[in-house]
């Protein structure tokens, strides 16, 4: 593919050339690019902007919680029901990436990619101030949601149990287990991100299949599970102590992990060889 990218081929005429370049998928060197201008363009936000949008996301998970909840309570209780109720995990996470607001998992690819890239203390700061604004906007918009959750009369009785089922997986978990599962969350929400520039009239589609394994697997996201875990600790069925140290901590630690040395770094170094060339020749 990357041939019919990046030549041309004898036995097509220009027109024929263009078709074959538009429909050959770009370079890992030019997603990086991508990638890496979206950090640039959220590093250089204005602290205001990057809450807003950040807070605006952390709603926006919130119907991920929801809308499983929805789908869980019109289900029977067998066997395949999280098969099908996982889908609607994906809605938050729709919502939020293709209305291009600020979702901390994002970031541990997006924030990362100038930090590899520059390589100096400006822009790690710039990175970590990033991460924190947006992570406590995010999980404020989490807790929000959670709180507007838990009104009386507003669901049927039906979806109020589901909501509790569902929340009540979330801090359950044993620490190490949760960590690990993280892990895999961040590895494949970073990945997505990283599909995107390929995607093109499939992101909404990738966004679906991806979202929908987290789901599936039962993996911990750090935004997502907020509204649960939140939920669980509105409804009185968890502690802060729990939502703290057995669902933030380990969580955090696993998407970032996931998200940072599993996508960002193992990415960046396959064409870092490609950017000193590069930067030779401008020389």
């Amino acid at each position: 593919m990357d041939q019919i990218a990046g030549a041309s081929s004898p036995h097509l005429d220009e027109g024929e050339q263009g078709q074959a370049a538009t429909h050959a998928a770009p370079r890992a060197l030019v997603i990086h690019e991508i990638v890496r201008a979206e950090g640039e363009e959220a590093l250089k936000r204005k602290q205001g902007a990057l809450m807003w949008s950040a807070l605006a996301a952390g709603l926006s998970m919130g119907f991920s919680f929801l809308s499983q909840a929805l789908l869980h309570a019109c289900l029977p209780d067998t066997p395949w029901r999280s098969t099908v109720d996982s889908l609607g995990y994906s809605v938050g996470f729709i919502i939020v990436i293709l209305g291009r607001q600020q979702l901390f998992t994002e970031s541990t690819l997006t924030a990362v990619l100038p930090v590899l890239t520059r390589r100096d203390w400006k822009t790690l700061a710039a990175c970590l101030r990033l991460w924190a604004v947006v992570l406590v906007a995010n999980v404020a918009g989490a807790w929000i949601f959670a709180a507007l959750l838990t009104i009386p009369g507003v669901f049927r009785p039906d979806v109020s149990i589901a909501l509790a089922s569902l929340a009540s997986l979330t801090v359950q978990s044993p620490f190490t287990a949760v960590f690990f599962r993280s892990i895999f969350a961040g590895w494949l929400i970073a990945m997505m991100v990283w599909l995107l520039p390929s995607a093109r009239s499939a992101r909404l589609l990738t966004v679906l299949l991806i979202t929908y394994v987290v789901a599936l697997g039962h993996l911990s996201h750090i935004i997502a599970g907020s509204v649960e875990a939140a939920y669980a600790v509105l409804k009185g069925a968890a502690s802060l102590q729990a939502f703290a140290l057995s669902f933030m901590l380990p969580t955090l630690l696993g998407n970032t992990i996931g998200g940072v040395a599993l996508v960002a770094l193992l990415n960046h170094a396959a064409i870092a060889p490609e950017i000193q060339d590069n930067l030779a020749r401008a020389e």
